[in-house]
């Protein structure tokens, strides 16, 4: 059974003490678009002057870690871009240090945004597609034959990364389409269908690459964000820690509770700002997964 802790001092100074790392998911937790929930800061500040390491572990593949470092603090949030670990970076380290592509078979078609052509960049990783404007545009009749012939494709395109995008449309869809078509890994910086903001639910990375996934006749890509146990290996590899003395914190069950339970870590809080909103979203028989804990929002913690 997950334990209630808002309004209860002694168990959230039992739950702090049990850990010494604790792994945030940031939309939905931390803020929802611009705005910062109440108490964020000052729980953040008591978990540090208790000597606790803080990770910020985002989904989010819009932004490079330098980027989330300057949202993080353009919210009050002290942190160090060493302290980010997001999908997009996962997925830069995967393709240009693991992911074994023929030589002539080297650049990413991205569909997403300047996120993830930085990490990639960091990595010396050629791209396509993503911001560059001559993709987004409208498809032109023209464009069938260019494509369908294979003139207007990239012979070195070996992988398809899917994040979110915020200029999605029908043109890169077919790019993306037809580089899978011809061999052309799948990957995607995560699968969550939806996006917490401005304190509703809108498309998440998983409504763009999920397309492709009915195209490819259900072929699901490769994932690295939460709750993808490679990135959970790379972030324990970075950091050094005991995982039983971890905690993941987060909104949603199906990523952020999955990947703490999955990757063994000692324990879980799950927070109702983002998508879950209610413990009876895993309370019943059968349910697979479920928090260690729980509070109404992350301030709760700060007793």
């Amino acid at each position: 059974m997950s334990r209630y802790l808002t309004g209860d001092k002694a168990g959230i100074a039992e739950f702090i003490d049990r850990f010494d790392v604790f792994l945030f998911d940031c939309d939905g937790v931390l803020w929802s678009g611009d705005h910062l929930f109440e108490g964020t800061v000052e729980t953040l500040d008591m978990l540090r002057s208790k000597g606790k390491q803080i990770v910020f572990v985002t989904n989010n593949s819009t932004k490079s870690r330098a980027e989330y470092q300057k949202k993080l603090e353009s919210m009050g949030i002290p942190a160090a871009v060493d302290e980010v670990f997001g999908s997009s970076y996962s997925a830069a380290i995967y393709i240009s240090r693991i992911l074994p592509l023929p030589a002539s078979r080297k650049t990413v078609f991205v569909l997403g945004e300047s996120g993830i052509e930085t990490e990639l960049d960091a990595e010396s990783v050629p791209h396509l597609g993503g911001t560059d404007p001559a993709y987004n545009r409208l498809m032109e009749p023209k464009d069938y034959t260019a494509i369908a012939s294979g003139e207007a494709l990239d012979p070195s395109v070996g992988v398809v990364l899917a994040g979110l995008d915020f200029h999605m449309n029908y043109l890169k869809l077919a790019y993306a389409f037809a580089y899978l078509q011809r061999g052309a890994k799948f990957l995607a910086t995560n699968t969550d269908l939806l996006l917490p903001s401005a304190r509703s639910l809108f498309p998440g990375a998983g409504a763009i690459a999920a397309p492709l996934v009915a195209m490819m006749g259900g072929e699901k890509p490769m994932a690295f964000g939460k709750p993808s146990q490679a990135m959970m290996d790379a972030i324990e590899g970075k950091f050094k820690f005991d995982r039983k003395k971890a905690c993941m914190v987060g909104d949603r069950l199906d990523t952020d509770i999955r990947f703490g339970i999955e990757g063994g870590l000692g324990g879980t809080l799950c927070v109702l700002t983002g998508v879950t909103k209610s413990q009876g979203e895993w309370e019943g028989e059968g349910k697979e997964v479920v928090p260690t804990a729980w509070v109404k929002e992350l301030g709760d913690l700060r007793g």
